[in-house]
């Protein structure tokens, strides 16, 4: 799982069939790095996330897994830093 902020959002007027109702968020992690991440939440721009990748990300939906690779699990309420 990745810590990330939502930074923008993808407008897309056309779609597979098998993507199921929800957003496609841009969003940086943690380390840097920014991917799309599709969001059946609604969360909103600026907003601390959870976000699984890779298969489980796409076995999360019932029936076929869809082509969705990075998807928004949870909003992060409090964001506390751990002590090494």
């Amino acid at each position: 799982m990745l810590k990330a902020t939502i930074v923008g959002s993808v407008w897309s007027t056309k779609r597979l069939d098998d993507v199921p109702p929800g957003s496609i968020l841009e969003v940086e992690v943690d380390a840097g790095a920014r991917l799309l991440a599709f969001d059946p939440l609604g969360c909103g721009a600026g907003e601390r996330v959870i976000i699984a990748t890779g298969s489980v990300a796409a076995a999360w939906f019932k029936g076929p897994s869809p082509p969705i690779d990075a998807l928004i699990i949870g909003s992060i309420d409090e964001d506390t830093p751990s002590e090494a």
